[in-house]
């Protein structure tokens, strides 16, 4: 990798288009050779933000994550092909990034952010960019970017919508002041759960990597403070503001950050389909859900309601009375987990898994 000092003949020529900016110019860009980004995330929206910041010609990228490539990847994380499929997205991801730009120096951490290392990788550069999905993570990313005074840029999608905001930049909101607490599981589906389409992870990682650049030249506006909401479903895009909060913002140390709240507590009360029926005998309005995913083509024997498990929390409608509501997946994990979320925040009781 050259001096940060100056561009070479080769970087001009490679950065021409970039250059000729006026918010950029060869200032700008030594800004940029000069800089260290992280990406927490080499999924769906890192695909996006490392190619374009690797392009950009960022002199320092980190990338952290730990997980494999899947043929259900590949709709959406466009820095992959088949045959990378079961290679670790860290290795498969740097490989084809420094054939892009073999200037950019890459660091790689093949592991699961936490509480323990979050700190000691966060440290060392000067932008965090958040391509993760799960609110565990995100706020762990948040609270560790406040203790050290990092930006970080946020991006989310699901369907097909995205969503993307600048937080912690100069003493500006952090996720906590727009939302204190991360959601329950259950409330928010993943796009596991939900589905998304691809191109929607093209258009807001492309934006958060906008961003970046444009807080390392110095340019134009930053979203900080500022959520930008895409629906691309009906192009329709919104901005909602918010402030600092002067109590949320504050972060002194770092709590638990765990995707636990989806317990699966075997004490969950059990039914067999022989006790069910005559259950239904005795009491004809007892609910029988079935919480599997639209797709799965078996059917109870029961009649029953279909409401996947991640639509539960938006369903309220279904719990009210005293009734027994029994509760039916494939093996039973979807249900407990189900019945432990009605429980610990609905304060609801004579609930059953049922098992077949």
């Amino acid at each position: 990798m050259t001096s940060s000092r100056n561009l070479t003949r080769e970087e001009k020529a490679r950065y021409s288009r970039q250059i000729r900016l006026a918010e950029i110019g060869e200032e700008g860009q030594l800004k940029l050779k000069a800089s260290s980004v992280l990406v927490i995330g080499a999924g769906a929206l890192g695909c996006i933000v490392l190619q374009y910041l690797t392009a950009a010609g960022i002199g320092t990228i980190g990338i952290v994550d730990n997980d494999w490539i899947d043929v259900s990847n590949l709709h959406r994380q466009v820095l992959y092909d088949i045959s990378d499929i079961s290679k670790p997205k860290i290795l498969a991801s740097r490989a084809r990034l420094e054939r892009l730009n073999p200037e950019v120096k890459f660091n790689t951490y093949f592991l699961r952010l936490n509480k323990d290392n979050a700190a000691d990788i966060i440290k060392e550069y000067g932008i965090i960019i958040d391509c993760t999905d799960n609110f565990a993570t995100r706020y762990l990313i948040n609270d560790v970017c406040v203790l050290l005074n990092k930006p970080l840029v946020y991006g989310a999608i699901l369907q097909f919508s995205g969503q993307v905001m600048v937080l912690n930049y100069r003493n500006g909101p952090t996720l906590r002041c727009l939302f204190p607490d991360p959601p329950h599981p259950l409330e928010v589906p993943s796009c596991a759960e939900a589905g998304v389409i691809g191109s929607i992870a093209g258009i807001i990682g492309s934006i958060q990597a906008t961003e970046v650049i444009k807080m390392i030249v110095g340019a134009g506006e930053i979203l900080s403070g500022k959520m930008l909401i895409l629906d691309s479903l009906n192009y329709s895009t919104e901005i909602i503001a918010f402030e600092r909060d002067p109590e949320s913002s504050v972060v002194h140390s770092l709590g638990e950050y765990e995707d636990a709240c989806l317990s699966e507590d075997d004490s969950v009360n059990e039914i067999s389909a022989e006790d069910l029926r005559k259950m239904l005998s005795v009491n004809p309005g007892t609910k029988v859900i079935d919480l599997r995913d639209k797709s799965d083509p078996e059917n109870p024997e029961f009649e029953s309601i279909r409401i996947p498990y991640y639509e539960i929390s938006r369903r309220p409608d279904i719990f009210t009375g005293s009734e027994p509501v029994v509760f039916w997946c494939r093996y039973g994990i979807k249900s407990r987990q189900v019945i432990n979320y009605l429980k610990k925040y609905h304060g609801r009781n004579n609930l059953y898994s049922l098992v077949i």
